[in-house]
């Protein structure tokens, strides 16, 4: 036998002090929220010893989140390198290209103006929207080497959640998918399954985000501006 381990003394004490249950302390019957509708809690007095019920926070998905004007459209406007100029010569502008448009540098110059889709202000938003227009029209075989690069400013214009910019990005989608459709193997549609995952998500949550105005017209649909039925 080896020796015997040393004798904890306290486990041995003669008792030990404990509280007296305070009946006031416990939940009487009637006394709970279990089961209660929210117009019965909001009825309830809220007394200086309870707490007052707190609605639970939102998660902000459909907010709208900041879009700092530092794309490179900008950049290379404001320093005069843009290939293109706004002629306003005639009722309505429209740019004019420096040189023959098949000649630009698709693969530079189509994710500069796609960056510039999300712009909020003049002349950027309409050198964006009519520069793409017309770079997808006359891009043809130019424009699927250049998807890749394109991923990233359509994200960032749709991440914004603001109605405006998503609206006028997906309208550019359309064009894009369709950019290729007299050709006789359209490749571009298949070309953007890899990124789905990139680009769905934000459809995903905006699918639903129509406007409920019961038996009113929403003259957004005839313009183009209702993000739900752009979605569809």
């Amino acid at each position: 036998m080896g020796e015997e381990s040393a004798v904890e003394l306290n486990a041995f004490r003669p008792g030990l002090a404990t509280m007296r249950p305070d009946p006031g302390r416990f939940l009487l019957r009637g006394g709970g929220t279990g089961g209660m509708a929210t117009t019965a809690l909001k009825a309830r007095a809220v007394t200086a010893d309870s707490v007052p019920l707190r609605p639970p926070p939102k998660a902000g998905a459909y907010k709208v989140r900041p879009n700092p004007p530092n794309t490179s459209l900008r950049f290379y406007y404001e320093r005069g390198d843009l290939p293109c100029k706004i002629d306003q010569k005639g009722v309505k502008n429209k740019l004019a290209w420096k040189g023959a448009i098949e000649s630009i540098d698709f693969n530079f110059w189509l994710p500069v103006f796609m960056d510039g889709v999300r712009e909020e202000e003049e002349p950027y938003q309409f050198i964006a929207m009519d520069g793409i227009t017309q770079l997808l029209d006359h891009g043809g075989s130019k424009i699927l080497p250049t998807l890749p690069v394109l991923i990233m400013p359509i994200k960032q214009a749709l991440n914004t959640r603001r109605p405006i910019v998503v609206c006028r990005m997906m309208k550019v989608l359309q064009r894009l998918v369709t950019a290729d459709a007299n050709s006789p193997r359209p490749t571009i549609g298949r070309a953007l399954v890899p990124y789905y995952r990139q680009i769905l998500p934000v459809f995903n949550l905006l699918a639903l985000k129509n406007k409920n105005l019961g038996d009113g017209m929403d003259y957004g649909q005839r313009k183009g501006e209702n993000v739900g039925d752009l979605v569809s």
